[in-house]
C-alpha cells in the first residue's frame, strides 16, 4: 500500500478483514514506512484527514503515518486506508466482482501481493483492449 503511493489508479485503497481482526500487528508493520510523513504532500493529506476524523468525532486508528477507517467506499484518500469486516469470503468476492470501479483484486487467489502495479500485457485498463479499439476506428 505504501510502496505505490502516488503511482496511480491501482493503489490499494481498501482491505477486507475478518471480524475481530487485530489491527495492532498491521499498524506496527506499517511503521517501517513512517518516512512518508516527511513527504510534504503526503503529510498534508495525513494532517487534513486526521483533523476531519477528530472534528467529526469519528473512530479511526493511526500509527502516525496512516489512518485506518472503517468505510464501505472502495476508494480512500492519500494517507488513509479503508477497511471493511467480512464473515464470508465468497460474499466479498461477489461484491467486488459486481463493482465496475474495481480494477483489480489483490489476494492469495487473485493478483499476487505487490503485483497490482505490474499489470500483464493482457491486463487492459478498464477492460478495454486499446490496440483492438484503435484498429477498428474508421
Amino acid at each position: 500500500m505504501y510502496q505505490y503511493f502516488g503511482l496511480g489508479c491501482r493503489n490499494v485503497t481498501k482491505i477486507f478483514v475478518p471480524k475481530n481482526y487485530d489491527f495492532v500487528p498491521l499498524l506496527d508493520a506499517f511503521k517501517k514506512f513512517d518516512h512518508l510523513v516527511d513527504h510534504h504532500k503526503y503529510k498534508n493529506n495525513y494532517d487534513y484527514n486526521l483533523a476531519i476524523h477528530i472534528l467529526n468525532n469519528q473512530y479511526y486508528m493511526t500509527n502516525g503515518s496512516i489512518i485506518l477507517v472503517e468505510n464501505e467506499s472502495p476508494f480512500s484518500p492519500i494517507s488513509q486506508l479503508h477497511y471493511e469486516y467480512y464473515s464470508n469470503e465468497d460474499d466479498v468476492r461477489e461484491k467486488l466482482k459486481n463493482d465496475q470501479n474495481i480494477q483489480c483484486i489483490v489476494s492469495k487467489n487473485d493478483i499476487d501481493f505487490g503485483g497490482a502495479q505490474r499489470p500483464d500485457v493482457c491486463d487492459y485498463a478498464d477492460g478495454v483492449d486499446t490496440m483492438e479499439f484503435l484498429q477498428h476506428l474508421s
